[in-house]
């Protein structure tokens, strides 16, 4: 079901008789009897006439905006409830997500505001909040849209709200589903090829930096999917040849810790794993790097505009885009389980020009040319 559609029909149903009774009712004003009263001439009683039939048509056209108001409100179809479960930061108009949701809810013939309407709860990176906020959406949303394996996880151990989790962890590797091709259960979504995204993004940092031999890779060692990520990125650095420097985290304060490590022990870039704690803390990355005048490389094009100096990864248009269309699917009826878990298609190169020159550092003009955007 599409964005919900008044009636003309019974808009004109409404509104026509009122102007018609209106207009003709001057046909039972006692013009006859004023006329004989006053002793009006033929003159006279058309003027009469006209007026009585000039205040009943406004009165019929100031009459219409009620009639249209009932009509449309009894032909508007019940807003249906999406919700959106962020584990890091809530979620606002103006978020990358929201703005890539309600576009792909849009095309697909959604009102967003009224024909559907978005339930938010973040949990601004405190997984023990999860639980709570699921038991919020559970009675307010027809399927739930998280944005991490571990919010995804909580919604389908706690209710039978339809979920489709944007993630990018293994689905299958952390037990979320039973397979890409028929996730099974109420869990559906668009994930990354993780390892072979992981093996890219080195091979993007080496060929923008010939001379780096250690990496510092940081994640969040809490996370089993992010865990996962790591052990993706790292198997494929060793391919590489190069040296890894694993600096895992779990809550804010370790990354003083982290960046003491590098400070001791310097590599030649970072690779930071995005998930709802590393993001929420980018910042201090990016501090960081620029400190030390460390290149690093990140796993998606927000963290590049927030300053970060390059990224590597799906162009979340798409993924946002095939995120509503699952939904939209679930609520014309289909079960999740039997949706493919779908995989993004198209990934984008981006580079922070400004970071670039902030650092210091010189990347090779090929590498600029095959950018997709170049950050000013």
């Amino acid at each position: 079901m599409g964005g919900g559609r008044a009636g003309p029909d019974l808009f004109l149903s409404l509104c026509l008789p009122a102007v018609l009774s209106c207009v003709l009712s001057f046909r039972f004003q006692p013009v006859e009897a004023l006329a004989r009263t006053c002793d009006l001439g033929a003159g006279d009683r058309a003027a009469v006439f006209t007026m009585i039939l000039r205040r009943s048509v406004v009165l019929a056209l100031a009459s219409i905006p009620l009639l249209a108001r009932e009509a449309f409100s009894q032909t508007a179809v019940k807003a249906r409830r999406v919700g959106l479960l962020s584990s890091a930061a809530p979620l606002t108009d103006n978020s990358d997500v929201v703005v890539g949701l309600t576009a792909g809810f849009s095309k697909r013939g959604y009102a967003v505001g009224r024909s559907l309407v978005y339930e938010r709860r973040a949990a601004e990176a405190h997984p023990e909040r999860l639980p709570q906020l699921v038991d919020e959406l559970k009675s307010a949303a027809e399927v739930i849209i998280t944005q991490s394996s571990i919010a995804a996880r909580v919604v389908k151990d706690r209710s039978n709200v339809p979920v489709v989790a944007i993630t990018g962890a293994d689905p299958v590797a952390i037990g979320l589903i039973d397979s890409l091709a028929r996730p099974g259960g109420t869990v559906t979504g668009v994930g990354e090829v993780a390892a072979e995204l992981s093996a890219k993004r080195l091979e993007v940092l080496k060929d923008t930096f010939p001379s780096l031999r250690k990496i510092a890779m940081l994640w969040n060692a809490d996370d089993l999917g992010m865990t996962g990520r790591y052990k993706n990125a790292e198997a494929a650095a060793r391919t590489l040849g190069f040296e890894i420097q694993a600096l895992g985290v779990r809550e804010p304060e370790d990354f003083a810790a982290a960046f003491a490590a590098m400070v001791r022990d310097r590599p030649d870039a970072i690779l930071m794993v995005t998930d709802a704690l590393t993001a929420l803390n980018r910042k201090r990355v990016f501090e960081f790097a620029i400190q030390h005048k460390l290149p690093a490389i990140y796993e998606y094009e927000f963290l590049v505009r927030d300053g970060g100096l390059m990224s590597y990864g799906p162009d979340m248009r798409e993924v946002y885009d095939r995120a509503a269309d699952l939904a939209d699917r679930i609520l014309r009826g289909a079960r999740p389980g039997d949706l493919p878990f779908e995989q993004p298609t198209r990934f984008r190169l981006v580079i922070n020009k400004k970071t670039m020159e902030t650092l210091g550092l010189t990347i090779p003009p090929a590498m600029l040319m095959r950018a997709d955007d170049v950050v000013d």
